[in-house]
């Protein structure tokens, strides 16, 4: 008997989870895939898969429910007996009844080729027609391939067999134990993989085509990187691997426990739609981040090397020790997060790692969490629906940083002790963070309760400010630090803070004395500092042990406006931008006074990651903070300043691209344009700049969102790169033809096609709106609201996510936009799923905080 259904998942919930974990014992998986068509060329559509599994119950006579989100049921036996499946649904499972004290459970079905990035994932090359394959499993869509008690806590082994075209590398968690020609067809094989130790169905992995694979070995571990074929020319596989095998030998050495399976893939697959995954043993990476086609900057090059050290965090954290629950989701996060940093500062070319942490991913937990959205980095997750919208800036950025200042709380050298201990005792099993309080605690004799419930159990941000008085004889005759919280929000947390003192010397701020402190309460007196000289800037927070908001003392502000270049450390100066930047999102700074410090501090900065970070929110300065009426002008200056910078900078280098990405998207005026447009044509380009592929796209995005390109030299640019990058490119520049005829048919498509392929569906959304085309999109502020409840509930959960959060009115910054949402809020979506309900009310946030941004600026005009 064959049942149908449209395919879905389960959401399954906590108290569900934690019974079923009570009642089975699960040992093993044996699943047998095939993803051909029948006759040895790629399967289209559907694959059959069979799953055995292993079990016991320790209640003989009970029943159960499998997860196996399947597009059809063929059959399923429970001992040999066949079972009804009947009852069976995508997103309810299948009832198991009557279990024996052992049990084998074998499942037959026919599951759905993925175009969304979530189960198995088949997307098609435009070079060569390939087909590649990729899973993504986590959280909870494992069961869209293969039959799963689908949750951390039931570890098994699992066996895989893939049967898939002759000429395809089939890639799992671990190595390839033996192939052979499949039956009756010529053009295929059946590939069967050795099986696992014990790990959770969602660090699962199976990935397939016709990859590029570049091999090596280092300490014992076999190493492999993949990309698709048509991409090989561009894969840098040995840095790739220089900083994998870093990162094993510094993993190792401070952990002090061996990565335990016998290979280490990484998989540069097509359309991913996070960074990347950390499938146990089969490392699964976003291609169109980290595979660099033409030129790129430092920036990138961390950003990579960043990923991939978090990836290879959670094979110690995540993957060999598990979450029991995906309440802590936030701990396996937050841990590779710190840890990803940790490493690349002591093991990589990167040393100065932590300050991109603070300009960059910091920044994302200080946004995240003062938005109405805001939660504890610790919060009861009810049912996987809830853990969605929780991989966000608090569980990775604030949890880093609340880890981040446990280390410096307690020392790296009992931390180091703690991690090893539990390491130890918790190996392939599950965890908790109790578990690990208790090692840490055990490790360096201090307890830690209070501090994580200060850090993990409440929400939102404080804000330190100095307080500080100098004498006649230019001596401090006193210092505070004053911690403020918001009024919703009135925890003061215990903070372990570096305080820096900077002199001017010959135009450089350098650092003459820190002191390190710990700020409780809203007060504390700082006597180490009374009778000490006075500095030119005094700063909080030195070298960012903690995480809180900063401000400067108004001395230190006036010496920071004229010579922020000057600090002699990148931390510092990133400390002072961040500052800066709070300070305008909090509208105590007016947007064209940042702006104007960007222009007058950044082109002598020498760090490219606070360049790029900083360029950014320069962007987003000009797009949301500042008054529309002095916008323009913000724009042209901005423009000139970049255009200036590109001139100045080393031909080549990695400063004069992100100074000429950055000219792109700021020039707005026909002069700018017309420069962009010659680059394009080869015309007037500065030396040492190469306008290859990815930058042509960026400057004819530019030219396209301001008039000055027509359609057809999309299409023109498309024929020269008829690569799946290409077609990203084309489509987003297409969604940007400012007319009212473009912006119809893009919306059309993003509300009414629910089949949209993720990348295709992710371009359409970010060419949709555009800073200088808020006038054309204000019409679809209504027609948002009006189709966001259907748009949900016919998409899966990431596009869905993706439309909410993209197609918000986010640029039509006015009290009608906020009325709109609130009238939503209270009306049509009262009954709506809460994860829709807190991606609309963060959009709010976002047009709130920008109307008091504005009035702001407005007032320093």
């Amino acid at each position: 008997m064959e049942t149908k259904t449209v395919a879905g998942v389960r959401n399954l919930r906590q108290v569900e989870a934690a019974e079923r974990a009570r009642l089975l014992d699960v040992s093993a998986y044996d699943i047998s895939l095939d993803l051909t068509d029948g006759t040895g060329f790629p399967g289209e559509g559907t694959f059959r898969s069979v799953t055995e599994v292993r079990f016991s119950c320790r209640e003989p006579g009970a029943s159960t429910f499998i997860e196996i989100a399947a597009d059809s049921l063929r059959g399923a036996t429970l001992n040999g007996a066949p079972l009804d499946i009947s009852g069976w649904a995508a997103d309810k499972g299948l009832v198991i009844p009557d279990l024996a004290a052992e049990n084998v459970l074998v499942v037959d079905a026919d599951c759905a080729y993925s175009s969304t990035g979530q189960g198995l994932h088949r997307s098609v090359d435009p070079v060569d027609k390939e087909v590649y394959l990729y899973s993504q499993f986590e959280t909870a869509d494992a069961q869209r391939v293969f039959a799963c008690f689908d949750q951390p806590d039931l570890k098994a082994e699992f066996t895989w067999h893939v049967t898939a075209p002759a000429h395809w590398r089939l890639v799992s968690n671990m190595p390839i134990e033996r192939e052979e020609p499949a039956a009756g067809m010529e053009r295929a094989k059946v590939v069967h993989f050795a099986r696992s130790p014990r790990m959770s169905t969602y660090v699962t992995a199976i990935c397939g085509g016709p990859y590029h694979e570049v091999r090596d070995t280092h300490d014992g571990i076999d190493l492999g990187v993949f990309c698709r074929a048509s991409m090989s020319r561009y894969l840098d596989a040995d840095d790739i691997l220089l900083i994998t095998k870093q990162g094993f030998d510094f993993f190792h050495r401070e952990f002090g426990v061996r990565y335990p399976l016998p290979k280490y893939d990484q998989i540069y697959s097509p359309d991913f739609n996070a960074g990347a995954m950390e499938n146990f043993g089969c490392v699964v990476h976003a291609e169109q981040h980290y595979i660099f086609r033409n030129q790129v900057t430092d920036f990138e090059y961390e950003q990579r090397a960043n990923t991939i050290l978090h990836e290879m965090a959670h094979m110690w954290f995540g993957d060999l020790v598990t979450m029991r629950w995906w309440d802590d989701l936030w701990l396996n996060e937050s841990f590779a997060e710190w840890a990803s940093h940790w490493a690349n500062t002591g093991a990589t070319r990167f040393s100065d790692a932590w300050t991109t942490f603070l300009s960059v991913r910091k920044n994302w937990g200080y946004r995240q969490d003062q938005l109405s959205s805001t939660h504890p980095v610790y919060c009861e997750i009810p049912d996987v629906d809830a853990v969605e919208v929780n991989f966000d800036g608090i569980t990775y950025a604030k949890g880093a940083s609340v880890i981040k200042q446990l280390v410096a709380y307690v020392g790296i050298e009992p931390f180091v002790a703690g991690l090893r201990a539990y390491f130890a005792k918790h190996a392939w099993g599950n965890a908790t963070f109790d578990d690990l309080l208790t090692a840490l605690e055990a490790a360096s004799g201090k307890e830690l309760r209070k501090f994580a419930a200060q850090w993990l159990e409440t929400a939102q941000v404080n804000t330190l400010r100095p307080e500080l008085t100098v004498a006649e004889d230019g001596t401090y005759a006193s210092v505070a630090v004053l911690q403020q919280a918001p009024e919703r929000y009135p925890t003061l947390r215990t903070h372990r803070i570096g305080i820096g003192l900077y002199d001017l010397q010959d135009g450089s701020l350098v650092r003459r004395e820190r002191i390190e402190v710990d700020v409780d309460g809203a007060r504390t007196e700082i006597p180490q500092l009374a009778g000490v000289p006075a500095a030119d800037v005094l700063l909080l927070n030195d070298d960012d042990l903690t995480y809180a908001k900063l401000r400067l003392d108004e001395r230190s502000m006036a010496t920071v406006v004229d010579h922020l270049a000057g600090f002699d450390n990148p931390l510092a100066r990133a400390l002072c931008w961040a500052a800066a930047w709070d300070m305008v999102r909090d509208g105590e700074l007016a947007g064209r006074d940042y702006v104007r410090m960007v222009i007058r501090g950044l082109p002598s900065e020498k760090d490219i990651n606070l360049v790029t970070a900083t360029l950014g929110q320069a962007r987003s300065a000009l797009a949301f903070y500042v008054d529309p009426a002095w916008a323009a002008e913000g724009w042209q200056q901005l423009a000139q300043c970049a255009q200036q910078a590109v001139t100045r900078a080393e031909p080549g280098s990695g400063f004069q691209l992100a100074w000429a990405r950055a000219y792109a998207a700021a020039a707005r005026q026909s002069g700018d344009l017309a420069v962009l447009a010659g680059w394009l044509r080869g015309e007037n380009v500065p030396e040492g700049l190469v306008i290859a592929s990815d930058l042509r796209w960026s400057l004819l995005h530019a030219l396209v969102a301001n008039g000055a390109a027509r359609p057809d030299e999309i299409e023109a640019e498309l024929e020269n790169d008829r690569t799946a990058s290409g077609e990203r490119q084309a489509a987003l520049s297409r969604a940007l033809v400012p007319t009212r005829e473009s912006k119809a048919e893009t919306w059309r498509r993003l509300v009414s096609d629910h089949q949209l392929p993720n990348w295709l569906q992710r371009s359409l959304l970010q060419g949709f709106q555009h800073a200088a085309q808020t006038e054309l999109t204000a019409p679809y502020a209504a027609e948002y609201f009006r189709v966001a409840n259907d748009v949900w509930a016919a998409l899966d959960s990431e596009p869905a996510q993706d439309f909410v959060a993209l197609a918000y009115p986010a640029y039509q910054v006015s009290e009608e936009t906020v009325a709109r949402t609130d009238a939503w809020l209270a009306g049509e979506g009262a009954g709506s799923p809460a994860p829709l309900r807190r991606l609309v009310a963060e959009g709010r946030d976002g047009v709130a905080r920008a109307l008091k941004a504005r009035a702001k600026d407005a007032s320093t005009s």
